[in-house]
């Protein structure tokens, strides 16, 4: 009987890592695949990346409008949270996919929770800071199975109580597309998004919610240092948390500036290749952290949000003073060359995802979760 498979996506970033997965379903004649796409990609200012879902040529596509420019998290959450429940109502799938830390996440993971059907969360157990780590680890304790990138989130979901048996280590799927041969060429890309940098920089910064009150100061400590080291850039727009329209305020300073390109988004494969010939990546994202550590690119991480999270000697931590961003990016020029990191797999996230859906066993996971102690708790007594 096949089995059907829904994946939910609401950023670009989400549907880049999840694509290997997607396509192994959707390939796979035991399953089908449906993709429900929301959030950040229908939104016009963010670069309708819907389109891009579209271009991907799966067969079953749901697109759902969960909001409009400027709402609150907590008012996407509850939109997603109907809209998803009325659409698992209606196709009824065996298995929902969910990717990361974003609040269609958490209604993904809670839609199916609520509805007695098989949550899969991609990328648990890992650490980021402000709301982000939160919505993660709400999404863990609701998923009834964890397909997780290394040892070390595995082993931080067993201390949340989840069960051994319940989580595949696969590596970080986005791996499967980053070390493939069919990435675009840097030419193609540079002529596709008009950049005729030689060399250049990559700046992606997202707003820190717990830290709405500085987000434009913060943001203009950034681009003061952009602008004064006098070097190539290509920044990417933020995340539609609440506070990107302050980052964007602060991005008009060099909308007219020759050494600066802007996009609202980029294609995931394209991206990639920018990154792959970078001479740097800057900001705040996840991609500092990971993508940029794959390929052996140094990386500026600037602030809190990646905090505690990922730690390479390519990574460069900051705060948010101008002096110590243009001091960082300055030092590039001068740092050995960085190898590359595998400590999030070598590809093959696609293939072991695969394996685990055609088990047997998988699909008997019990829907009523129990907690797992890692160590039994002795009892303590205390005197009054």
């Amino acid at each position: 009987m096949i089995k059907k498979i829904l994946f939910l996506t609401g950023t670009r970033a989400d549907f880049g890592k999840m694509k290997p997965l997607m396509r192994a379903v959707d390939s796979d004649p035991t399953f089908e695949c449906t993709v429900f796409v929301t959030g950040m990609h229908m939104l016009k200012q963010y670069g309708l990346t819907v389109n891009e879902v579209c271009k991907a040529g799966f067969k079953k596509i749901f697109m759902y409008m969960n909001q409009v420019q400027g709402e609150r998290m907590d008012v996407v959450l509850a939109n997603t949270i109907i809209g998803f429940s009325r659409y698992i109502n209606e196709y009824q799938p065996d298995m929902v996919v969910v990717h990361g830390d974003r609040v269609e996440t958490l209604a993904g993971a809670i839609v199916g929770a609520m509805n007695n059907i098989l949550v899969a969360h991609i990328e648990g157990g890992e650490l980021s800071g402000t709301i982000d780590g939160l919505i993660r680890h709400s999404v863990s304790k609701l998923s009834h199975l964890h397909f997780v990138s290394n040892n070390e989130a595995a082993y931080r979901l067993r201390q949340l109580g989840e069960d051994t048996d319940t989580i595949h280590v696969i590596g970080s799927p986005d791996v499967d597309i980053m070390l493939s041969e069919n990435l675009p060429s840097i030419t193609e890309v540079k002529r596709y998004y008009e950049i005729d940098f030689d060399r250049y920089y990559i700046v992606t910064f997202h707003p820190v919610t717990t830290e709405i009150e500085s987000i434009y100061e913060n943001t203009c400590n950034l681009v003061n240092a952009l602008v004064e080291s006098g070097k190539n850039y290509v920044i990417i727009y933020p995340n539609n948390d609440i506070g990107s329209d302050e980052i964007l305020r602060a991005y008009k300073r060099v909308k007219n500036n020759k050494r600066f390109r802007i996009f609202p988004s980029l294609r995931f494969e394209y991206f990639l290749t920018l990154l792959k010939h970078a001479k740097c990546m800057i900001g705040n994202s996840s991609a500092v952290v990971r993508e940029a550590p794959i390929y052996g690119i140094y990386s500026i991480n600037i602030g809190t949000r990646q905090q505690n999270r990922f730690s390479y000697k390519s990574i460069l931590n900051v705060g948010y003073r101008k002096s110590e961003i243009l001091d960082t990016i300055n030092s590039i020029d001068c740092l050995p060359i960085c190898e590359p990191c595998f400590e999030f797999g070598r590809g093959e996230s696609a293939h072991k995802f695969i394996d685990v859906l055609k088990g047997d066993k998988i699909w008997r996971t019990n829907k009523q979760k129990q907690f797992i102690d890692v160590i039994k708790l002795k009892t303590l007594s205390s005197s009054v």
